[in-house]
């Protein structure tokens, strides 16, 4: 199998690189899933880039969210062939991840594909997606409707604030997106932001 295998060398320098493993060297867990998709994210990039950032033990495999089928299971929640997502449980960070062809994980970690997605649909939406979503979901648990106002999204050209900004646009919300970046105007309003708010004009 392959894998995205990031490694240290005894001068502490970090370098990635695409390698062909044996699937014994995947960790411990319940469950093997045949990768389909993962995404980009900013903690991949730190383990990625110089240093290793969040990494602690090498050889690693980043990724901190992946969908894919189960292809051996130990667990009786899941079967071979069952399609699953996984994201967070600092998979990704201290436990292998999903840069790799195959993942082995605790049933625990994972969530059945929701119906009517398709693996590379639900990474498409990826971590960034579902935490936008459940920021907006707990903002109208705590009372907040369209109509009370703007609703300020700061970071809204990076990922978790550009679905944001796109979800409560969508939902009827007038969105004050912030940004450190003036040449993102024009992205942020074909998101659905009504107002540029620059991150300079927040100190």
């Amino acid at each position: 199998m392959r894998a995205l295998i990031v490694e240290r060398n005894e001068e502490g320098q970090t370098s990635a690189s695409v390698q062909e493993i044996d699937e014994n060297r995947l960790p411990e867990g319940d469950v093997t899933v045949a990768v389909e998709y993962s995404t980009l994210n900013y903690k991949d990039g730190l383990c990625i880039g110089p240093g290793g950032g969040v990494v602690r033990n090498y050889p690693h495999v980043p990724g901190v969210d992946f969908a894919g089928t189960v292809e051996t299971s130990d667990d009786s929640r899941y079967s071979p062939g069952d399609k699953v997502v996984l994201t967070g449980w600092r998979v990704g960070e201290v436990h292998w991840g999903g840069y790799a062809e195959k993942a082995r994980i605790k049933a625990d970690w994972l969530v059945p594909l929701p119906d009517g997605l398709s693996p590379r649909q639900a990474m498409a939406v990826g971590t960034a997606g579902l935490t936008a979503m459940l920021a907006v979901m707990a903002l109208e648990d705590h009372g907040l409707a369209p109509g009370n106002g703007e609703v300020l999204v700061t970071g809204a050209a990076g990922g978790v604030g550009s679905v944001a900004t796109a979800i409560l646009a969508h939902l009827g919300y007038d969105v004050a997106a912030v940004t450190g970046r003036p040449e993102t105007a024009d992205y942020l309003k074909g998101l659905g932001a009504s107002r540029i708010v620059p991150r300079g004009d927040l100190a």
